[in-house]
């Protein structure tokens, strides 16, 4: 019996190792059949959802909504709609705007509107063609033309300046007479999100003063620099300057724009006179003799006067998917440089040319990679306006600081010395040639140019530390737009040939414009 046990427990642990090796089999089957009919559940389930969206697109109002009719709005509306696309757009307030910004398209933003079969819309709205650019300094003049002679830019190089509004409600009206898109005035309350993808809006009919809902597999928010929207995509804060500068520039054949940066801490108040007073006392005294008449009279009669802060924001996408953000609700410049239509008509056209070979926009994945791409391929234009703006509303303020109004006297010298100087500063404020390595390279010439000034007639200490101070205040300057836009996209100089490939490129269409 003994024996007998013995040989059956041997037996057992014989048996042991094909027991662990059968229960391991049997798992790995079981663990393989659970994870292929999940798989396959999952497949179904992502089948039927693509299905649904693509219901969806067939049966629903629109492929794609757009909060805001400005500028971009308006033209991103009709390049979709042209696209074969159902737009629906609601804006806050279709009647024509009032309002003394975006009122100067650059030569490369006139390139863009045409690029996207609009230039006409500049028609009609009594816009004064602008050549250049005038400066004046201690009584001195320098005239700025944009580059004519040995200019590859593929367009008539000069700039339009008009009544924004005018110009909005033509564009409006090009969009509307599109019969794929849909304009309504509304007040969009919200976004409509499930589960980190924007599906609609959530907004207020303004003729039937009743809220309501639209839906598409894409959402776009154009409504410019007010946007409540952006706080709930986007983590980007406004940068408010305050400088002193004049500006004056004629918006059509009978009127001046003049706009004036005063500091917010000494607004005076427009309500008792003391804003004219100021105007006069102290702005007037810094208008050139041959303005300064025009500018007295505009106060003495009674001008309109607006304050409107001036604000600078950088670009930042939103990590939430089937939503877009454009225009200034997405990317502010100095308005200084007067570029900002300039930029959104570029995204419009970037962005339009990525869209359109997408077949289903509820695609979420497809979307968002394209999202990516436009964000690195608007960089040869976006960060050279960006970096300029700012750089011009640093260096052209008045100071008492030695070093500062070094830089501002040599930012004077450089942009009337003629040559490659001014044209390729011109170029670049105008549109016509935006690599950000090329606007570096003009910043560290006026920077030199700066430093020659401080150091001259011999160095001294002082001299020298101020031309220390100058070199690091640009190099901070830089260092902080390269960090924004991205060290590849502002020096690696790839993307600027793709980029004039692609969006700069001359066409048949384009050349028909009316040159004169």
């Amino acid at each position: 019996m003994i024996n007998g046990g013995e040989s059956i427990e041997v037996v057992r642990k014989m048996d042991l190792p094909h027991v662990w090796l059968w229960t391991m089999l049997l798992a790995f089957v079981l663990t393989w059949m659970i994870f292929h009919f999940n798989n396959q559940r999952k497949k179904k389930s992502m089948l039927k959802l693509a299905e649904a969206a693509t219901e969806e697109i067939r049966e629903g109002v629109a492929d794609i909504i757009i909060v805001g009719a400005g500028v971009g709005g308006s033209a991103l509306a009709y390049a979709l709609a042209k696209d074969g696309r159902r737009v629906h757009v609601i804006e806050r307030d279709m009647r024509e705007p009032e309002r003394i910004m975006g009122e100067v398209m650059q030569p490369g933003g006139r390139f863009m509107l045409a690029k996207l079969g609009l230039q006409d819309c500049l028609e009609g709205i009594d816009a004064q063609k602008l050549t250049g650019l005038a400066v004046y300094k201690d009584g001195k003049e320098g005239v700025l033309p944009f580059p004519v002679e040995n200019n590859t830019f593929p367009y008539e190089p000069s700039a339009r300046s008009f009544h924004n509004g005018r110009l909005v409600q033509r564009l409006r009206q090009r969009a509307s007479s599109l019969p794929n898109v849909h304009m309504e005035e509304g007040t969009v309350k919200s976004l409509i999100e499930e589960k980190g993808v924007i599906k609609g809006v959530i907004y207020k009919n303004t003729t039937a003063c009743q809220e309501t809902t639209a839906f598409a597999p894409l959402t776009v928010v154009c409504d410019g620099c007010y946007s409540n929207l952006r706080r709930s995509l986007v983590d980007s804060s406004e940068e408010v300057h305050t400088p002193m500068v004049c500006i004056m520039y004629q918006i059509s054949s009978d009127e001046v724009r003049c706009i004036a940066e005063i500091p917010a801490d000494s607004v005076p108040s427009m309500a008792n006179g003391e804003m004219s007073t100021f105007l006069k006392e102290s702005m007037a005294p810094q208008i050139p003799t041959q303005l300064r008449e025009i500018f007295i009279k505009g106060i003495n009669d009674g001008a309109s006067m607006k304050l409107v802060p001036t604000k600078s924001m950088s670009a930042t996408l939103s990590e939430k998917k089937g939503v877009i953000v454009l225009g200034d609700a997405f990317n502010m410049q100095h308005p200084l440089i007067a570029s900002g239509m300039m930029v959104v008509l570029s995204d419009v056209l970037i962005l339009r040319h990525l869209l359109k070979p997408l077949e289903n926009l509820a695609n979420v994945t497809q979307v968002s990679q394209v999202i990516k791409n436009f964000n690195d391929i608007r960089k040869p234009m976006s960060a050279t306006v960006n970096t300029l703006g700012d750089a011009f509303s640093q260096v052209l303020v008045a100071s008492k600081d030695e070093a500062k109004e070094a830089m501002r006297q040599g930012c004077y010298d450089y942009l009337c010395s003629g040559g490659f100087r001014t044209s390729g500063l011109m170029a670049l404020l105008g549109g016509m040639n935006p690599p950000p390595l090329s606007l570096v390279l003009h910043i560290f010439g006026i920077t030199f140019t700066s430093i020659g000034h401080l150091l001259s007639p011999f160095p001294t200490p002082l001299r020298i530390w101020h031309s220390l101070r100058l070199f690091v205040s640009t190099i901070k300057m830089l260092g902080h737009h390269i960090k924004v836009e991205g060290a590849r996209q502002m020096l690696y100089p790839e993307s600027t040939p793709m980029y004039h490939r692609s969006y700069m490129a001359a066409t048949a269409l384009q050349l028909n414009d009316d040159v004169s």
